[in-house]
């Protein structure tokens, strides 16, 4: 199977994107999630929770990014 270059482009913009688009979620939540938990240390666990939700753009980059080098649409 080859890959040509254009799909190979554009699989790592996609990844890339879900990448930064994580990076830029998890900034504003870790930065007020340590003033919760400075705060009120029992908040902790919601805090994780709320921490980890956006890990699941850079999981939606990957799969995508993978179906395109894969060819499957």
């Amino acid at each position: 199977m080859v890959v040509n270059p254009e799909t190979s482009i554009a699989a790592a913009i996609v990844m890339a994107g879900g990448l930064i688009g994580t990076g830029i979620a998890q900034q504003g939540i870790g930065a007020a999630g340590m003033g919760v938990i400075a705060e009120k240390p029992e908040k902790f666990g919601q805090v994780l929770f709320f921490f980890v939700i956006p890990e699941t753009l850079w999981i939606i980059g990957f799969v995508l990014g993978t179906i395109l080098l894969l060819g499957i649409l």
